[in-house]
């Protein structure tokens, strides 16, 4: 069966490699490096880096030919070789050719099984008691995740770093499940969520320096602010649909950038607001010292003072913003506009002949994604004490709305898998150096090639309805 096909998979093996070789020269074959003050920057290369790269790239494209036309045993002796030569102690050129090696043969391992094995698995869950364990099986993922995220700040990796991680990682949980609600559940495209949670950090950076308004007053006042301007947005899309709703929110997103960027007098400009005050705990404030008139948590505790205590409040703050995001989308979808929601998403055609008006459906969809979006942004200033146009830009919308693509639409535990995987890994790959953004656009690759709907596909539904008892009246 192999005989015949064995030239073009040869050829078509070569072909990747002499491609991956043009794509790769430049990006692994060579490295700047700082050679001196006087004489600048010099050229480090690394071509046998790139020549065991290759190699590692013909032997797997050979192996996902060999896997399309069914034979899965070869393949898994060829993934299991390569495991074995990237986790063994032979010398390779640099450390990261151990792991590319290695994760090459186990990705060649579950491309030979995953047919296979996700087909046994539909099999399963196709049935009523599959179903039923598919549901409480991601019902125990996110209690387990919630009780993780509870006590993280109590064990004993939780360092500065990690809690800095895990309160950006819950930021953009919370922006990608209000989020979530426009795209996800209105099936609404919008490209400019940003600008909301730009509305809601200038807020609060502007009224707290300016009129001296603590954290928790100017909170709700954030969230209104940006809910009106997400109804402000809704108004002009109400007759468009899909890459013409994308363009015009696209849009918006910029024009809210450009005006916080050149109102110079009220925004401050470039320069951005700096000394914003963080939140503080029932008056306290998080410092060893503490203005006149008021007390440190440390004081008021009768604790020692310690620089993550301040951390640790914020992570928890986050927290329960994210979940309270949650917990209200959830309650929401089961609501009678959260079932227009869906309908308008599925079809907004037969929306109307339903008489669902589908111009306070998306306006509600909009402002209450907005909504949450601008308690993020506020949270946010309060926790970097400094703010400016750059964090604003298209690629944070470019971000949130990738988190819940991959995560799958509509999925709330997609996207909190999303938000680790996309925010996390950059940072956990930061070891590898210049190879950092290669393991992550890898990532990106294989969620696309093995879960194309997204982490977490599936989506419990709204409302069941269940069907007549025999002999029953309805």
């Amino acid at each position: 069966m192999m005989g015949p096909r064995l030239p073009t998979m040869l050829k078509d093996a070569g072909l990747t490699t002499v491609v991956a070789a043009a794509l790769g020269v430049f990006i692994v074959g060579f490295r700047t490096v700082d050679i001196g003050s006087r004489t600048g920057l010099g050229f480090d290369y690394e071509f046998t880096d790139l020549a065991v790269a290759l190699v590692v790239i013909f032997v797997g494209r050979f192996g996902l030919s060999l896997a399309s036309i069914g034979l899965r045993w070869p393949v898994i002796a060829l993934g299991v070789a390569m495991a074995v030569i990237g986790a063994s102690p032979l010398e390779l050129p640099s450390g990261f050719l151990h792991w590319f090696v290695a994760l090459g043969g186990v990705l060649l391992v579950i491309r030979a099984v995953w047919p296979w094995a996700n087909q046994a698995f539909a099999t399963a869950v196709a049935t009523p008691g599959g179903r039923a364990l598919d549901h409480l099986a991601t019902k125990w993922i996110g209690v387990l995740m919630l009780c993780f995220a509870l006590v993280m700040p109590t064990l004993p990796f939780a360092d500065q770093k990690t809690m800095d991680l895990g309160v950006l990682i819950l930021t953009y949980v919370m922006l990608g499940w209000g989020l979530n609600i426009v795209v996800g559940l209105a099936g609404l495209l919008d490209l400019g969520y940003v600008a909301f949670y730009a509305v809601g950090a200038y807020a609060y950076a502007l009224l707290s320096t300016q009129h001296g308004l603590g954290f928790w007053a100017v909170l709700p006042l954030a969230g209104m602010l940006a809910a009106s301007f997400g109804v402000l947005l809704g108004f002009p899309v109400l007759r468009l649909r899909g890459d013409y709703l994308a363009i015009v929110t696209l849009g918006f997103g910029e024009i809210i950038r450009l005006v916080i960027l050149n109102w110079v007098d009220f925004t401050n400009g470039p320069a951005g607001i700096g000394s914003i005050p963080g939140p503080t705990l029932l008056g306290a404030v998080f410092a060893e010292t503490a203005p006149e008139g008021k007390q440190t948590v440390a004081e008021m505790l009768g604790i020692p003072f310690d620089g993550n205590q301040r951390l640790v409040f914020l992570y928890y703050i986050i927290l329960v913003l994210a979940l309270v995001t949650n917990l209200f989308t959830q309650r929401m979808r089961r609501l009678p506009v959260g079932r227009a929601w869906e309908a308008l998403r599925e079809d907004e055609t037969a929306c109307k002949a339903l008489g669902i008006n589908p111009t306070s459906t998306k306006l509600t969809a909009f402002a209450i994604g907005a909504m949450f979006a601008g308690f993020a942004g506020s949270f946010f200033a309060a926790k970097q004490r400094f703010i400016s146009p750059e964090s604003f830009t298209f690629i944070e919308s470019a971000i949130i709305l990738a988190i819940v693509v991959l995560g799958g639409m509509g999925s709330q535990i997609g996207v909190v898998l999303a938000a680790i995987l996309l925010i996390g890994l950059p940072e956990w790959f930061r070891d590898l150096g210049n190879y950092r953004m290669l393991a992550f656009g890898l990532a990106m690759v294989l969620i696309m090639v093995f879960r194309p709907r997204g982490l977490i596909a599936h989506r419990e539904p709204s409302i069941r309805l269940h069907p007549v008892a025999p002999g029953g009246s309805g």
